[in-house]
């Protein structure tokens, strides 16, 4: 019952996400938050990826926890392999250095604050002109149905799930997983996303900020 209001209260959010945004607003301001999260020091993309999940959770979107730690781990794991910088310690013959972990850190929080962002202001009824866009419109369509249909997919009946899954996008050619979007950003759409495209610089600067004149001088 409890997962059931939840469900209902994510659906809820999602409703209110697509009919207060159009798909293209959503796009622009994206691309204005892009280079906050670019340009960013690590210890900044933290804040910014925290920032970029809860939008995620609040627009409706299904964030899985244990995805996204298994994501970061094999990142920093895989950076930890060439070792370089400092070394911390060592387990046997590895080695943990300080420049391999934090460029491993640093990769992993741009990796999955990317896909965080993507989330929130990529929509599957994006309509980029030109046959390119015309092919991205359709891949942003079917990894939406994806999406929102991968909890059928099963340990018990993998391949049969997965098969029966490509089945249903090879026949749903005109369908959307939810309703159609509004088709113009609503005056408080526009607000809002102002808002989050000033907040998303303003954690830049105040993370940074914070860092420099608080925690560099206490260590």
């Amino acid at each position: 019952m409890r997962m059931k209001r939840l469900e209902q209260f994510r659906a809820q959010r999602q409703k209110v996400y697509e009919g207060l945004f159009s798909a293209k607003a959503l796009c622009v301001a994206g691309l204005f938050i892009l280079p906050a999260m670019l340009f960013a020091p690590s210890v900044v993309r933290v804040s910014q990826f925290l920032f970029f999940w809860f939008l995620a959770w609040l627009c409706g979107k299904k964030n899985n926890p244990f995805i996204t730690l298994a994501i970061i781990f094999f990142i920093v794991a895989f950076n930890l392999i060439l070792p370089h910088g400092r070394l911390l310690f060592s387990i046997g013959t590895f080695a943990v250095t300080d420049g391999a972990l934090w460029t491993g850190l640093h990769r992993a929080l741009t990796l999955t604050g990317l896909i965080m962002l993507s989330r929130v202001s990529i929509r599957h009824d994006l309509k980029i002109p030109g046959l390119f866009g015309e092919l991205i419109g359709e891949s942003l369509r079917f990894f939406s149905i994806i999406m929102s249909r991968k909890q059928r997919i099963t340990r018990k009946n993998l391949i049969a799930d997965i098969d029966q899954m490509m089945i249903d996008l090879s026949s749903d050619s005109g369908e959307t997983p939810h309703a159609a979007p509004a088709a113009r950003t609503k005056p408080a759409g526009f607000v809002i996303l102002a808002l989050v495209v000033m907040l998303a610089w303003f954690l830049w600067f105040f993370t940074y900020w914070f860092v420099q004149r608080v925690i560099v001088p206490l260590l």
